[in-house]
Order: C-alpha cells, then structure tokens, then sequence
C-alpha cells in the first residue's frame, strides 16, 4: 500500500485530535517509527492496527473515523491543493460525478506509483446515482467511506443538495449511494478555474 494513503491517515489523526492523541495511537498499534513516509511502502495490516487503536482511543466507530478522513481530506486548509484537483472536475456537483472516473488517472499523473481504487459510477432516475469503489488487494478496508466523507464535503463546496450514504461491500467492492436533490442549494465556497486574480496596483 503506498505510503501516502497510511500518511493520511496519520496526518488527519494529528491534525484533528493533537500529537499527544496521536503518539499515544502510534504506541497501541505497535508501529516501528511514529511517522509514515509518503513516498514508501506499508501493509495494509499496519494501516489497519492503526485504525483500530485510534477505535479504541477516540471511542467512534472505525466507518465514521474513515468518513472524517474524506471531510478532512476537502475541508483542512492543509489540503487546499486536493480540493482545488477535485473542484477541476466540473462547474457543479453532477459534472464533479460523471468526472470520478478519471480521478485514479489524474491522481496518477501527480504520483506516478499511486494506485487509487477503480470508480463506475452509474446514474439512476430522478437525480439519483450509484458510485461503484473497486479497491485493490493492496488497499486497506473501508476506502468507500472516506469517499463518503469526500463526496460530502465536495457537496458543501459547490452548495449541492445531495443526500448519500455507504450502502454496503463485498469481497471485490463498496457501493455509495446518491442523490442530487438540488444542486444550487447554497453558495458553496468561492473557487476561480483560473486561480486567484491578478492583484490591482494603484499607481501614486
């Protein structure tokens, strides 16, 4: 498993809950060092005894600890250039859908070893969508609900009305389930395709 999927998880971990909360979940999964490297290699075990420590620490269920992940991964100004890649994905919140397809490709032209689960996504009637999530052997449980943690926050980013949830897994994938009911609901946050505009100066 690429190491900055496990780097992730560790950053969100002390971003949210402090160093302290985070050392301490660092000493019960038994890890070798108390900081992942982004660009090495981890079994998914280790990932995986992470979580389960941080289960046990922070007292919330490990589904919603990994959908906090996805929230965290849009929201945190730390990561203000994976927003601004999602947000290139379309003007509204169905263009960002039908564009999730690509995401593992565009993810890929950034790091060129990482390997992101395959994404189908299938449109239903009245708004309503299906996000197949295919991982890999190599990735750990669960990566379908830090994308519902990521489709949430996106929906607050283009102020979408969207009601979704983990609708299940099998051994080969993880369903989510969508549905757009408005998708000029709110302002949604301020994002320019373009980046920020030039700065006008006053001549004296």
């Amino acid at each position: 498993m690429h190491g900055l999927l496990a780097r992730t998880l560790q950053c969100f971990l002390q971003d949210t809950y402090g160093m302290g909360t985070w050392a301490e979940i660092a000493r019960r999964a038994d890890l070798d060092s108390p900081d992942f490297e982004a660009m090495l290699n981890y079994e998914p075990a280790t990932v995986a005894r992470v979580l389960e420590a941080a289960v046990l620490r922070l007292d919330k269920a490990g589904d919603a600890i990994l959908e906090d992940i996805g929230t965290y991964l849009i929201t945190h100004p730390n990561n203000e250039g994976l927003r601004r890649l999602m947000r290139y994905g379309g003007i509204d919140f169905i263009d960002f859908l039908h564009s999730l397809e690509d995401l593992p490709g565009r993810a890929r032209l950034a790091v060129a070893d990482l390997d992101l689960p395959e994404l189908e996504l299938c449109d239903r009637d009245g708004g309503a969508f299906e996000l197949i999530c295919r991982p890999r052997r190599s990735h750990p449980r669960g990566l379908g609900h830090v994308l519902v943690g990521v489709l949430r926050a996106m929906a607050d980013d283009y102020g979408a009305l969207v009601m979704l949830g983990h609708a299940g897994e099998s051994a080969a994938h993880e369903r989510i389930e969508i549905t757009v009911v408005q998708t000029d609901f709110a302002a949604g946050r301020s994002f320019e395709l373009g980046g920020a505009p030039p700065r006008q100066v006053k001549g004296g």
